[in-house]
């Protein structure tokens, strides 16, 4: 279906050691202004939705030759070969050859990062979505978009997208339980012309520019229920025209209710699935 794909964040297994607060962010790059580019804003579970976040280091294989030697950054190097040495688990033990490096890396550090979180309340009328600052880590308790087209944020911020998500991917109590495998790679999109492409991709920039409105309210704080329509009314225009866009484009006008957007989804799902199974 050509969709970006979703991925896994990275996963640090540091014993606190690549992890820290903003004191010892300020302490390393004191030390080291040279390499104050391995200090980066480090993205957990839902820091993206309430605009929080810790640091992290992230570091090469080269830098680690150059920075292994200042004491503030040994320090941290040390916390993390002693938790891994320490470890049963064959693959973490040998992660203690590299104590500089997260355990699972699924991105370079230099991508424009936008953050999904694993769960979310289900009272939001969307699934809320984060655009980080340049140069962040996104940590294996959330999924992210790394370098995404502007058309796939449309979509998955869509109506569309919340009423599947919620038909496939079940709940972790009463919220909403993403997952990458269910939720997004088996979401059914039409072929998308040119022309729908440029459209969404104008839709999904609309939202941004709503959001960076009101700057600095939050996610959290423009997604709840009870004040997105008057405090934040341009964000809830901004996802109405991206609705209304793309619900054209599946048929022709907008759906009645999620019932009628559920039977349009599952019987595109099953053709592309009986499709695939001919092919």
């Amino acid at each position: 279906q050509g969709l970006q794909p979703v991925v896994n964040g990275s996963k640090p297994a540091d014993g606190g050691g690549l992890l820290f607060d903003n004191e010892t962010a300020r302490r390393l790059r004191v030390a080291a202004p040279k390499y104050s580019r391995l200090v980066r804003p480090f993205f957990g579970a839902h820091d993206g939705l309430y605009g929080i976040g810790r640091y992290c280091l992230w570091v090469s294989s080269s830098d680690y030759g150059d920075v292994r030697d200042i004491p503030e950054f040994k320090d941290r190097f040390d916390i993390v070969f002693k938790m891994r040495n320490k470890s049963k688990k064959v693959l973490t033990k040998e992660g203690a050859k590299t104590p500089f490096a997260f355990q699972q890396v699924r991105q370079t550090g230099d991508e424009i990062v936008f953050q999904i979180p694993r769960h979310s309340s289900e009272e939001r009328e969307y699934y809320p979505l984060a655009l980080l600052p340049t140069g962040s880590i996104v940590g294996d308790g959330a999924f992210a978009f790394f370098n995404p087209p502007l058309s796939s944020i449309s979509i998955i911020v869509s109506k569309l997208a919340l009423t599947w998500i919620k038909a496939v991917c079940g709940q972790l109590e009463t919220r909403l339980r993403f997952s990458n495998t269910l939720g997004w790679n088996t979401f059914p999109v039409p072929k998308l012309t040119g022309k729908n492409k440029a459209d969404l991709t104008r839709c999904a920039e609309d939202i941004l520019l709503a959001r960076e409105h009101y700057f600095p309210a939050t996610i959290a704080d423009m997604y709840a229920p009870d004040r997105m329509d008057e405090e934040f009314p341009l964000v809830r225009e901004a996802h109405e025209r991206n609705d209304e866009t793309l619900e054209r484009i599946y048929i022709g006008r907008r759906f009645k209710n999620d019932t009628e957007r559920l039977e349009k989804l599952f019987d595109l799902y099953t053709k592309m699935t009986a499709a695939e199974d001919a092919a």
